[in-house]
């Protein structure tokens, strides 16, 4: 009988297990797919907050999620990079962002309009095709143990260990009765990289980015609450590309190597991160980090490990 069980494959899931084990305990991850087929391996994975508003707690996760990746930076670790990253802003902001004590070197340039501010800084770029296997790699060789295991409900998992770590994204909406949890469509378009090193996002309205990766470009974005559909749309596809080609004129004519489809795990009210006692057990509850997963994971992991052992 394992100490914990982490319900969930993704990001949250595997970087929770990994501090747990860490920590000593006894940690079997259910997923009921490779990390290749989580919503993390879709997405652009670049340390940003998005549409993510100040809390305390949030800006000490993505502080020590910051510090862990420019870690693995130094240390190579499979899929890390850090990147020069422009966000050109709209609103008229003149303070600091909320999230600027977490990065590092951040600054300020004046821009044309019809933007009001460029931020600087540089952030961590993950590749998840390589880090997400890396990292469950990591964890197996601690000890922890992956079983491929779909549920419909967590009583479940409390069946089989006294703490269950509930990192199941989208689907916690059903699994905990939590109608806060919402899908948001996010549509990307990769294209063969011809040379770019610096990211750019825009804060209009839908916003774009560029984030140039070792081989291929991240081109965005779309942000559609509510939509579960998961096919490419070849009319967002194209809007996309025009968008980010204004941007970064030297993308036009770059070959398209893939595009996808995936469904952030939105939480109105922000990320759920708590323990409740059920009457199996106790249910650490590590979902509704939305577009901002990544930016997050190591952070929270921290905490869910505190609140698990």
């Amino acid at each position: 009988m394992a100490d914990v069980i982490v319900v969930g494959g993704g990001i949250i899931g595997l970087t929770a297990a990994l501090r747990l084990r860490e920590r000593g305990a006894d940690v079997t991850v259910w997923t009921p797919a490779g990390p290749e087929q989580t919503v993390s391996a879709v997405a652009a994975a670049v340390w940003y907050p998005t549409r993510t508003g100040y809390d305390p707690r949030l800006l000490d996760w993505a502080r020590a999620t910051y510090d862990q990746f420019y870690r693995h930076a130094f240390e190579r670790v499979p899929g890390v990079l850090i990147r020069e990253t422009r966000n050109l802003e709209r609103d008229g902001s003149t303070g600091e962002p909320w999230w600027a004590p977490a990065a590092r070197g951040v600054r300020y340039l004046p821009i044309d309009r019809p933007w009001t501010r460029e931020v600087r800084f540089r952030a961590p770029l993950v590749e998840m095709t390589a880090y997400l296997p890396w990292l469950r790699q990591q964890f197996v060789a601690a000890g922890g143990r992956v079983v491929r295991r779909r549920i419909d409900r967590l009583e479940e998992a409390l069946v089989e260990a006294p703490t269950v770590v509930n990192a199941t994204g989208l689907a916690a909406g059903a699994l905990c009765g939590d109608p806060d949890v919402i899908p948001a469509r996010g549509q990307i378009v990769r294209v063969a990289n011809p040379g770019i090193i610096v990211s750019v996002r825009d804060q209009d309205e839908p916003s774009t980015y560029i984030h140039p990766r070792s081989r291929d470009v991240v081109l965005g974005g779309t942000w559609q609450e509510n939509s579960w559909n998961t096919t490419p749309d070849p009319a967002t596809r194209d809007a996309i590309l025009q968008r980010c080609i204004a941007l970064v004129p030297e993308l036009a004519g770059a070959p398209i190597v893939g595009e996808e489809a995936g469904l952030r795990p939105v939480r109105r009210g922000g990320p759920r991160v708590e323990a409740e006692k059920w009457p199996g057990g106790t249910v650490v509850h590590a979902y509704g980090h939305g577009g901002a997963g990544m930016t997050l994971c190591w952070g929270c992991a921290d905490e869910v490990a505190a609140l698990a052992l």
